[in-house]
Protein backbone atom coordinates (compact mmCIF):
# COMPACT_ATOMS: atom_id res chain seq x y z
CA UNK A 1 0.00 0.00 0.00
CA UNK A 2 2.86 2.40 0.83
CA UNK A 3 4.47 1.80 -2.56
CA UNK A 4 1.16 2.38 -4.34
CA UNK A 5 0.64 5.62 -2.43
CA UNK A 6 4.09 6.86 -3.42
CA UNK A 7 3.30 6.09 -7.06
CA UNK A 8 0.00 7.93 -6.84
CA UNK A 9 1.64 10.95 -5.22
CA UNK A 10 4.39 11.00 -7.86
CA UNK A 11 1.86 10.83 -10.70
CA UNK A 12 -0.37 13.49 -9.14
CA UNK A 13 2.64 15.78 -8.61
CA UNK A 14 3.67 15.45 -12.27
CA UNK A 15 0.14 16.10 -13.53
CA UNK A 16 -0.39 19.13 -11.28
CA UNK A 17 3.05 20.57 -12.05
CA UNK A 18 2.53 20.10 -15.79
CA UNK A 19 -0.86 21.85 -15.66
CA UNK A 20 0.80 24.84 -13.99
CA UNK A 21 3.96 24.91 -16.10
CA UNK A 22 2.03 24.66 -19.39
CA UNK A 23 1.24 28.36 -18.92
CA UNK A 24 4.91 29.28 -19.46
CA UNK A 25 6.03 29.32 -23.10
CA UNK A 26 9.41 28.50 -24.64
CA UNK A 27 10.95 28.78 -28.12
CA UNK A 28 8.44 31.34 -29.44
CA UNK A 29 5.56 29.30 -28.06
CA UNK A 30 6.47 25.98 -29.71
CA UNK A 31 6.87 24.35 -26.31
CA UNK A 32 6.03 25.02 -22.69
CA UNK A 33 7.78 24.11 -19.46
CA UNK A 34 4.95 21.65 -18.88
CA UNK A 35 6.08 19.69 -21.92
CA UNK A 36 9.29 18.88 -20.04
CA UNK A 37 7.56 17.49 -16.96
CA UNK A 38 4.51 15.71 -18.36
CA UNK A 39 6.38 12.88 -20.22
CA UNK A 40 7.72 11.63 -16.89
CA UNK A 41 4.20 10.40 -16.16
CA UNK A 42 5.13 7.49 -18.43
CA UNK A 43 8.20 6.85 -16.27
CA UNK A 44 6.01 6.57 -13.17
CA UNK A 45 3.61 4.22 -14.94
CA UNK A 46 6.41 2.01 -16.27
CA UNK A 47 8.18 1.78 -12.90
CA UNK A 48 4.94 0.78 -11.19
CA UNK A 49 4.23 -1.73 -13.95
CA UNK A 50 7.68 -3.32 -13.79
CA UNK A 51 7.95 -3.55 -10.01
CA UNK A 52 4.35 -3.92 -8.79
CA UNK A 53 2.42 -5.11 -11.85
CA UNK A 54 -0.36 -4.04 -14.19
CA UNK A 55 -3.07 -3.51 -11.57
CA UNK A 56 -0.94 -1.12 -9.54
CA UNK A 57 0.07 0.80 -12.65
CA UNK A 58 -3.58 1.24 -13.65
CA UNK A 59 -4.51 2.50 -10.18
CA UNK A 60 -1.77 5.12 -10.43
CA UNK A 61 -3.04 6.13 -13.87
CA UNK A 62 -6.59 6.64 -12.65
CA UNK A 63 -5.27 8.74 -9.77
CA UNK A 64 -3.41 10.92 -12.27
CA UNK A 65 -6.54 11.10 -14.41
CA UNK A 66 -8.55 12.42 -11.47
CA UNK A 67 -5.82 14.94 -10.60
CA UNK A 68 -5.82 16.15 -14.21
CA UNK A 69 -9.60 16.60 -14.26
CA UNK A 70 -9.48 18.60 -11.02
CA UNK A 71 -6.77 20.85 -12.46
CA UNK A 72 -8.75 21.35 -15.67
CA UNK A 73 -11.96 22.15 -13.79
CA UNK A 74 -10.12 24.75 -11.75
CA UNK A 75 -8.49 26.16 -14.89
CA UNK A 76 -11.80 26.54 -16.72
CA UNK A 77 -13.04 28.74 -13.86
CA UNK A 78 -10.03 31.07 -13.90
CA UNK A 79 -10.37 34.11 -16.16
CA UNK A 80 -7.22 35.79 -17.46
CA UNK A 81 -6.86 39.22 -19.01
CA UNK A 82 -5.46 39.64 -22.50
CA UNK A 83 -4.98 42.79 -24.58
CA UNK A 84 -8.52 44.07 -24.59
CA UNK A 85 -10.16 40.71 -23.95
CA UNK A 86 -10.56 38.00 -21.33
CA UNK A 87 -10.16 34.25 -21.67
CA UNK A 88 -10.27 31.11 -19.57
CA UNK A 89 -6.97 29.71 -18.31
CA UNK A 90 -7.98 26.28 -19.68
CA UNK A 91 -10.22 26.12 -22.76
CA UNK A 92 -12.95 23.47 -22.82
CA UNK A 93 -11.43 21.63 -25.79
CA UNK A 94 -8.00 21.64 -24.15
CA UNK A 95 -9.45 20.21 -20.94
CA UNK A 96 -11.30 17.41 -22.74
CA UNK A 97 -8.34 16.65 -25.00
CA UNK A 98 -5.93 16.53 -22.08
CA UNK A 99 -8.02 14.12 -20.01
CA UNK A 100 -8.84 11.86 -22.96
CA UNK A 101 -5.27 11.72 -24.22
CA UNK A 102 -3.84 11.01 -20.77
CA UNK A 103 -6.17 8.12 -19.99
CA UNK A 104 -5.93 6.39 -23.37
CA UNK A 105 -2.18 6.88 -23.81
CA UNK A 106 -1.32 5.71 -20.30
CA UNK A 107 -3.51 2.60 -20.52
CA UNK A 108 -1.97 1.73 -23.89
CA UNK A 109 1.46 2.22 -22.33
CA UNK A 110 0.57 -0.34 -19.66
CA UNK A 111 -0.74 -2.78 -22.27
CA UNK A 112 2.35 -2.54 -24.49
CA UNK A 113 4.75 -2.70 -21.54
CA UNK A 114 3.06 -5.83 -20.19
CA UNK A 115 3.34 -7.57 -23.56
CA UNK A 116 7.07 -6.80 -23.74
CA UNK A 117 8.10 -7.19 -20.09
CA UNK A 118 10.04 -10.41 -20.70
CA UNK A 119 12.39 -8.84 -23.26
CA UNK A 120 15.53 -6.75 -22.69
CA UNK A 121 15.09 -4.37 -19.75
CA UNK A 122 14.94 -1.24 -21.92
CA UNK A 123 12.60 -2.44 -24.67
CA UNK A 124 9.37 -2.41 -22.67
CA UNK A 125 9.73 1.08 -21.14
CA UNK A 126 11.10 2.66 -24.31
CA UNK A 127 8.59 1.13 -26.73
CA UNK A 128 5.57 1.61 -24.48
CA UNK A 129 6.53 5.21 -23.73
CA UNK A 130 7.15 5.92 -27.41
CA UNK A 131 3.78 4.51 -28.50
CA UNK A 132 1.96 6.03 -25.55
CA UNK A 133 3.46 9.48 -26.07
CA UNK A 134 2.67 9.40 -29.81
CA UNK A 135 -0.95 8.57 -28.99
CA UNK A 136 -1.03 11.22 -26.30
CA UNK A 137 0.18 13.90 -28.69
CA UNK A 138 -2.11 12.85 -31.56
CA UNK A 139 -5.24 12.60 -29.42
CA UNK A 140 -4.63 15.76 -27.41
CA UNK A 141 -3.79 18.10 -30.28
CA UNK A 142 -6.55 16.73 -32.51
CA UNK A 143 -9.28 17.12 -29.89
CA UNK A 144 -7.94 20.38 -28.51
CA UNK A 145 -7.13 22.24 -31.72
CA UNK A 146 -8.06 20.51 -34.99
CA UNK A 147 -10.48 22.45 -37.20
CA UNK A 148 -12.06 19.14 -38.22
CA UNK A 149 -13.61 18.73 -34.75
CA UNK A 150 -16.97 20.52 -34.42
CA UNK A 151 -18.76 18.75 -31.56
CA UNK A 152 -17.90 21.34 -28.89
CA UNK A 153 -19.74 24.27 -30.41
CA UNK A 154 -18.73 27.61 -31.87
CA UNK A 155 -17.79 29.23 -28.57
CA UNK A 156 -15.41 26.41 -27.65
CA UNK A 157 -13.91 26.48 -31.14
CA UNK A 158 -13.26 30.20 -30.93
CA UNK A 159 -11.34 29.68 -27.69
CA UNK A 160 -8.71 27.74 -29.62
CA UNK A 161 -8.96 29.48 -32.99
CA UNK A 162 -5.54 31.05 -32.45
CA UNK A 163 -4.05 27.61 -33.14
CA UNK A 164 -5.50 27.64 -36.67
CA UNK A 165 -3.31 30.50 -37.89
CA UNK A 166 -0.98 29.48 -40.71
CA UNK A 167 2.66 29.86 -39.68
CA UNK A 168 5.94 28.38 -41.00
CA UNK A 169 6.24 24.73 -39.97
CA UNK A 170 8.40 24.67 -36.81
CA UNK A 171 9.06 28.33 -37.62
CA UNK A 172 11.19 27.48 -40.66
CA UNK A 173 9.14 25.43 -43.17
CA UNK A 174 6.07 25.95 -45.34
CA UNK A 175 3.01 27.49 -43.65
CA UNK A 176 0.77 25.04 -41.77
CA UNK A 177 -1.77 25.52 -38.96
CA UNK A 178 0.10 26.45 -35.81
CA UNK A 179 -1.22 23.44 -33.88
CA UNK A 180 0.54 21.08 -36.30
CA UNK A 181 3.91 22.61 -35.42
CA UNK A 182 3.03 22.50 -31.74
CA UNK A 183 2.16 18.80 -32.00
CA UNK A 184 5.36 17.87 -33.82
CA UNK A 185 7.53 19.83 -31.39
CA UNK A 186 5.71 18.21 -28.47
CA UNK A 187 6.21 14.68 -29.76
CA UNK A 188 9.86 15.34 -30.60
CA UNK A 189 10.50 16.35 -27.01
CA UNK A 190 8.61 13.31 -25.70
CA UNK A 191 10.78 11.07 -27.89
CA UNK A 192 13.94 12.61 -26.46
CA UNK A 193 12.68 12.32 -22.89
CA UNK A 194 11.66 8.69 -23.45
CA UNK A 195 15.34 7.99 -24.12
CA UNK A 196 16.55 10.03 -21.15
CA UNK A 197 14.00 8.42 -18.83
CA UNK A 198 15.60 5.00 -19.37
CA UNK A 199 18.37 6.02 -16.95
CA UNK A 200 16.13 6.84 -13.95
CA UNK A 201 13.90 3.87 -14.88
CA UNK A 202 16.85 1.49 -14.56
CA UNK A 203 18.04 3.04 -11.31
CA UNK A 204 14.62 3.27 -9.63
CA UNK A 205 13.55 -0.23 -10.64
CA UNK A 206 16.85 -1.65 -9.42
CA UNK A 207 16.51 0.01 -6.02
CA UNK A 208 12.84 -0.90 -5.54
CA UNK A 209 13.41 -4.49 -6.67
CA UNK A 210 16.31 -4.85 -4.23
CA UNK A 211 14.07 -3.79 -1.36
CA UNK A 212 11.58 -6.49 -2.25
CA UNK A 213 14.15 -9.31 -2.08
Amino acid sequence: MKQLLLGILAMAAIVVASNILVQFLLFDGLLTWGAFTYPFAFLVTDVMNRVYGVKSARKVIFAGFVAGIVCSLIGTQITLQGEGYTYQAVALRVAVGSATAFLIAQLVDVFVFDRMRDGSWWKAPFTSSLIGSALDTAIFFTIAFSQSIHVFGETADMEVSWAWDAVPFLMVGHPVPLWISLAVADWGLKFALALIALVPFRLIVGRLSARMV
